[in-house]
């Protein structure tokens, strides 16, 4: 049963044994608050929002409630800041005389001050209970200011050794996932795109292998693992595939942000000829015809043109062929409003068809779909 209890803090106790570095993340509460997880997001505020945190501060204003998850019993560290992490970090630094407040950094105020600053209240909500609970929570109440995001949440609540470890490899801005895939994969690794497309894969992976399993499932199942080693070489695996396989100096432009563990899936067993596939690709890059340029990779491995988004014939010709053939269908000779055909290559495009009037002709949407699926 989950429990969310308020207790209340001096910013002093949040203050005190506060470090940040990349080897430790940034933390507080005398070691037992995890303010910014290790290979987590940058410090994001900026130093008009810093400055106002000190401003409420010393004027003795309520922050907002700040919220807080208790860690499950093996995490190294038993609290992580879950809403509040901005104003905890604005006023770590300031107290560690990182930047000034109206010309004068922490050491310089007067003593009376420093005492008002370290004795100021905050209050904190705890919530501790099974992790579903917790997602749903931290959802709800995630929704102002600079907003964790969902894969910080999930981290967050399925935190212990597992997570640390995939952070490792995963969330640092240049961690060995960054490294292997920053012209395959979208997103940086701070804000934790690595890690969720890396769990994504991973989902997909095990349930094409009849296996059932989501991103979040996942991280459930191997919370307690000693480390993330499994994730880590799948994910390894797959765009180790993909640069031995396509040449990465010709076609990085069309190769980022590709479902390249479905592809592994389906053709890492396979022997492919690179070359051949090199020249047919570059080809296709030239053929005006294929306006889904993204999707020329997985066509020449799976032949659907549908990922090619081939071009259609446009209104004026259309329109042309549709008079000229007196509103009437050539396969079936049936008449039909023009809303109700549509363009249709009499030569396709895989035989070297062009979307020219020459080429077009004008069907009704039942022979189009009939012709179509031959």
């Amino acid at each position: 049963m989950m429990t969310i209890n308020p207790i209340q803090v001096t910013v002093g106790e949040i203050t005190r044994g506060y470090v940040n570095n990349d080897e430790q993340g940034v933390r507080g509460y005398g070691g037992r608050l995890d303010i910014r997880p290790a290979y987590q997001r940058e410090f994001i505020y900026n130093e008009r929002e810093q400055q106002a945190v000190i401003r409420t501060v010393l004027a003795g204003y309520p922050l907002n409630v700040m919220y807080w998850v208790r860690r499950s019993d093996d995490a190294e560290c038993p609290y992580e800041v879950m809403d509040g992490q901005q104003r905890t970090l604005s006023l770590c630094e300031y107290v560690a005389g990182k930047f000034a407040f109206e010309f004068k950094n922490f050491f310089n105020q007067p003593t009376d001050v420093q005492r008002r600053i370290l004795d100021y209240r905050l209050t904190v909500y705890v919530c501790e209970g099974e992790a579903s609970e917790k997602l749903d929570w931290f959802q709800t109440i995630n929704i102002a200011g600079k907003s964790l995001n969902e894969q910080e949440i999930r981290n967050a609540v399925y935190a212990g050794p597992w997570v640390s470890d995939a952070k490792r490899h995963f969330s640092k801005s240049n961690c060995g996932a960054w490294r292997l895939g920053k012209d395959l994969v979208n997103g940086t690794p701070i804000r934790q795109d690595f890690l969720k497309k890396a769990l994504e894969w991973m989902a997909e992976h095990e349930t094409r292998t009849g296996h059932p399993q989501t991103a979040v499932g996942y991280m459930a199942a191997h919370q307690h693992d000693p480390n993330a080693n499994n994730l880590w070489t799948y994910f390894q695996a797959v765009l180790n595939w993909a640069v031995t396989n396509f040449d990465m100096k010709r076609f990085r432009k069309i190769m980022k942000g590709l479902d390249w563990a479905l592809l592994y899936d389906r053709f890492g067993s396979a022997t492919l000829d690179t070359a051949a596939l090199g020249e047919r690709i570059a080809a296709l890059l030239r053929d005006s015809e294929v306006e889904r340029k993204a999707g020329i990779i997985p066509y020449v491995l799976t032949g659907d043109e549908h990922c090619l988004d081939l071009r259609q014939f446009p209104e004026d010709i259309r329109l042309a062929v549709w008079e000229s053939q007196h509103h009437r269908c050539k396969l079936c000779g049936g008449e039909f409003d023009f809303e109700l055909m549509e363009g249709d290559h009499i030569t396709p495009w895989r035989d070297g068809g062009r979307t020219v009037v020459e080429n077009c002709q004008m069907l009704c949407r039942e022979c189009n779909r009939r012709k179509g699926a031959r």
